[in-house]
């Protein structure tokens, strides 16, 4: 049985690479002031706090049991989507 020679090669470290995105991960998009979050986990960015309720609003009438907020990042606030009464 013939054996394989390995060679271990090293580069040298590259600030400019290491600064770009994985490779297979899309860049972050741009993130607005609110943001809509579902069970805690961050689901999307809104420019207005209308647009977050809107979104929230139709997730919590078709899942009604979920957490759904709206989290005001400049204020670091947030607020509770529940259903109308």
């Amino acid at each position: 049985m013939a054996s394989r020679a390995t060679t271990k090669t090293k580069r040298a470290f590259d600030p400019e690479e290491s600064a770009q995105d994985p490779p297979g991960q899309s860049p972050r998009p741009e993130m607005g002031q609110f943001r809509l979050q579902v069970d805690r986990q961050t689901k999307a960015s809104y420019v207005t706090y209308e647009a977050a309720e809107k979104a929230g609003l139709l997730i919590k009438k078709a899942h009604p049991i979920l957490h759904v907020t709206v989290y005001d990042v400049l204020d670091g606030v947030n607020k509770i989507i529940e259903l109308p009464a």
